[in-house]
């Protein structure tokens, strides 16, 4: 009955004829978070143009490597033992993304790893543009907490049963995305869609001879997406001030490694209304440095002009609750 009136008080809804058609809700469980590491589970909700369930699908995957964080997926080397290679679901799995768009919870993260393993398998994954529900929570202004998974559900009533479990998540996710989605729709809020480019520039070619398809296999992970960052929308609202949140629009550089990829927190920060820039000027509201004591040109420039510091694992828990830009 609720289901019901769910399906008829969306129907009733003026929908935005600028609204996709489609939606695959994915969710992937990996080795780790870095630009090797190996996709081990992946849970996919396919959803109509209203958020309406579909179908849904999951399978384990053989990473060619040990599993990582068992304590997190639950996916042991025993378990995962004659699992199916990225390569040989990937087909299937093509077949659920194609001609939709990719939802994910950190949506850049999911969208990445599967890129990577099409590109090891020597092909594209069939997907145009992605929506982070982060984003999107945003854009709604949901009171929450913060911007977890859990807090989401528990906003909207929805049971988490197996938490990191691939299938179980992209459920939760589902049933998170259809109310925002309806809540988007009476708003009329312009859903934060971002292309998703593919993975073309190779620094590390796979060997003379080796056939690409989705079969292929090669253990290559030189390489990094070739795009242009739009630009930042909001204008900037000048430097961070510690205590604070950070705001939309605020310029952020990085100097230095980082554990988590530079390209994937770059993203996790345009996705977030920042603007990433390549170099440290008196404008820079942020410098993100790991080694805050180098020498680099970006560090020494942020002494000089007094550019507030931060480390990565700060700069990450920032991400989570980046306030709106500033109005008027």
């Amino acid at each position: 009955m609720l289901e019901d009136l769910t399906t008829a008080a969306s129907s009733a809804i003026a929908w935005p004829a600028s609204y996709p058609q489609g939606y695959a809700v994915v969710d992937v469980e990996t080795t780790g978070l870095a630009r090797d590491d190996r996709i081990v589970s992946a849970g996919v909700y396919r959803l109509d143009a209203r958020g309406e369930v579909e179908d849904h699908w999951y399978t384990v995957v053989d990473p060619q490597r040990d599993p990582g964080p068992v304590w997190i997926h639950g996916l042991t080397s025993e378990a995962l033992e004659g699992a199916p290679l990225f390569g040989d679901i990937a087909e299937e799995f093509a077949t659920r993304l194609e001609g939709r768009v990719l939802v994910a919870h950190n949506a850049v993260f999911d969208w990445q790893m599967i890129a990577r393993e099409y590109a090891r398998a020597g092909a594209q994954a069939p997907v145009k543009q992605r929506l982070c529900t982060i984003v999107l929570s945003k854009e709604l202004r949901l009171p929450l907490p913060n911007h977890k998974l859990e807090s989401l559900a528990a906003h909207f009533g929805v049971v988490q049963q197996r938490a990191h479990h691939a299938l179980d998540d992209a459920r939760v996710l589902a049933e998170v995305f259809r109310p925002s989605l309806r809540a988007a729709a009476v708003g009329g809020v312009r859903l934060p869609l971002h292309e998703c480019l593919p993975l073309t520039e190779w620094t590390d070619r796979p060997r003379a001879g080796r056939q690409a398809g989705y079969g292929g296999d090669h253990r290559s992970t030189g390489w990094r997406p070739s795009r242009k960052r739009p630009a930042c929308p909001y204008p900037n609202p000048g430097r961070y001030q510690p205590g604070e949140p950070l705001r939309q629009g605020m310029r952020v550089a990085f100097s230095g490694d980082t554990s988590v990829e530079r390209d994937l927190l770059e993203d996790r920060a345009t996705e977030a209304g920042l603007h990433v820039a390549t170099s440290l000027s008196r404008l820079t509201s942020l410098l993100v440095t790991n080694d805050p004591d180098s020498g680099t040109s970006k560090v020494v420039k942020a002494r000089q002009y007094g550019t507030p510091v931060v480390d990565e694992a700060a700069f990450g828990q920032l991400l989570g609750d980046v306030a709106p830009a500033s109005e008027g």
